[in-house]
């Protein structure tokens, strides 16, 4: 990589321990192994890099997928060398939850991969229901796997959904702030519980449609709970339509919920990513809505 402007002053230690936090465990690897160079040169790792030097380090090594490749068309919103986002379709689970699994997001991703002579792990770096649609984002090696985790942890990855709720919602806007835990009774569903996590959703309507009594609303999470819109909004007393498991209508065929939105800077070259994922239903969900 080129040293941008921002990185200038630092050292190869400092960005790679301070700037992208890399794992400790990759980090002594490549140092031991001298395979850090700065402009064709063996790295002093503490002497100051200038805007414009050429820094070298080992980042792509073949790895088993993790998952068995299957295919399964799908939607890629944007790729290159270190992450993909994938559009994911309703019906279909973001990773196996067993051994041998096939037909879910991340064995798509991977035939993707493999058809496109890629060795790389799959590593999802959030989920989204089964039922759920829009953008997921996927890590395609080590170091870009460890700094979107910890951009994700620290609310630097912004998602936006788009979902309809039953009823007319009176505020324009607002903020849940509820904790979310199991639901003792379903082994499945979650409630908003005292003892329940930490949960904040920032809610604004986009519209109301009082001849369908539907709320076309928008969401930004502040966590990422299990279920969490969906609770929020059962919890409410607009439950999602379509969301049968906390008491929507059964207007549609699955939740009307999706992940329309993915905005983040890339893990290492700081550019701005922004992400709208197309809606995949037939019939349509969401087109009848929109303006």
């Amino acid at each position: 990589m080129q040293v941008p402007k921002e990185y200038e002053g630092k050292s190869a230690d400092d960005i790679f321990r301070t700037i992208w936090r890399a794992p400790k465990k990759w980090i002594h690897s490549i140092r031991m192994a001298d395979e850090v160079k700065i402009n064709n040169q063996k790295a002093n790792w503490n002497a100051p890099l200038k805007e414009g030097d050429f820094l070298h380090f080992p980042l792509f090594y073949e790895e088993d997928y993790g998952v068995i490749p299957h295919f399964h068309p799908i939607e890629i919103l944007y790729e290159d060398e270190h992450l993909l986002v994938a559009n994911k379709p309703t019906g279909m689970d973001t990773h196996p939850n067993e051994e041998g699994q096939t037909g879910t997001l991340a064995n798509a991703v991977a035939y993707h991969l493999q058809m496109n002579g890629e060795l790389s792990k799959v590593k999802h770096i959030h989920r989204l229901d089964r039922d759920t649609t829009g953008a997921v984002l996927f890590a395609k090696n080590q170091l870009s796997g460890a700094i979107l985790d910890r951009m994700l942890s620290e609310r630097k990855i912004k998602r936006t959904y788009w979902a309809l709720a039953d009823g007319l919602i009176g505020p324009k806007k607002g903020t849940i702030n509820k904790p979310i835990g199991r639901d003792r009774h379903h082994a499945v569903k979650r409630r908003v519980s005292p003892s329940g996590q930490e949960a904040v959703t920032h809610f604004r309507v986009l519209k109301k449609i009082p001849s369908a009594r539907l709320s076309f609303i928008e969401c930004t999470l502040d966590t990422g709970r299990t279920h969490q819109i969906r609770v929020h909004f059962s919890d409410m007393g607009y439950p999602l339509a379509g969301d049968k498991l906390y008491g929507g209508s059964s207007r549609f065929k699955r939740q009307a919920l999706h992940a329309r939105f993915l905005e983040f800077s890339h893990p290492l070259s700081g550019e701005f990513i922004h992400c709208e994922a197309s809606f995949l239903d037939n019939p349509p969900i969401f087109e009848n809505v929109i303006d």
